[in-house]
């Protein structure tokens, strides 16, 4: 602020990547809802104008912000990985950056553009790899993308739900009570996995079911 009491313009240059590592902290800090060109032009000290000269819309920001974050993680896997590793390695990255970056999971699935085109090319590369039939190709690579998406996105929307500071064992323990209180003779399977809830680590779990689906692709080769 000046002493006058008015914010000082920056006069560095302002340039697109500046404006989306602004628009991130917004969304990560706030969320979606709190992302306006009046809130970046206030936290980069520029006007409206300057924005748009850069990003022409809020769609248009949204969707660099998410490329911008999944290229990050996709740059984390070692090209000399094998195939059902580097495909692990991106599932756990993608859903760090999902838990880390709530916002990404959704928008991954409202306005997908280049950010999911990388994550599919990335997976798809690695299934060609593994020596998966080319008929089976976009099947196995459609089945790993939404599953790894999906399960990342859940699980950062159940760990906002509960809020910031959750306790989640209380939390697993409350829903067992309430799946044990159901009648064992109609739910018996549930009965019987109800302690594997109470106990289980989410990313664990994530992994598993990765790794359930490599087996079956394993044995179409």
């Amino acid at each position: 602020m000046s002493r006058w009491g008015v914010a000082e313009r920056r006069t560095d240059a302002l340039s697109k990547e500046r404006i989306v590592e602004a628009a991130i902290e917004i969304l990560d800090t706030d969320g979606e809802g709190a992302l306006t060109f009046r809130a970046l032009a206030a936290r980069l000290a520029t006007g409206s104008g300057a924005i748009y000269h850069h990003v022409p819309d809020k769609n248009t920001l949204l969707a660099a912000a998410t490329d911008s974050i999944v290229t990050r993680a996709m740059a984390g896997v070692a090209g000399d990985l094998a195939p059902a590793d580097a495909i692990r390695a991106i599932a756990v990255g993608l859903f760090d950056t999902i838990d880390e970056h709530p916002w990404v999971g959704a928008q991954l699935h409202r306005h997908p553009r280049s950010a999911l085109l990388r994550i599919f090319e990335g997976i798809g590369g690695r299934i060609r790899a593994l020596g998966v039939p080319e008929a089976a190709q976009f099947n196995s690579a459609s089945a790993l993308t939404n599953y790894i998406l999906g399960v990342a996105a859940q699980n950062a929307e159940n760990a906002r739900s509960q809020g910031a500071g959750a306790d989640r064992t209380a939390f697993l323990a409350d829903v067992v009570r309430q799946w044990t209180r159901n009648d064992p003779a109609r739910y018996p399977f549930v009965h019987s996995v109800a302690a594997q809830l109470r106990d289980h680590d989410d990313r664990e779990q994530f992994l598993a079911g990765i790794d359930l689906i490599l087996a079956g692709m394993d044995t179409l080769s």
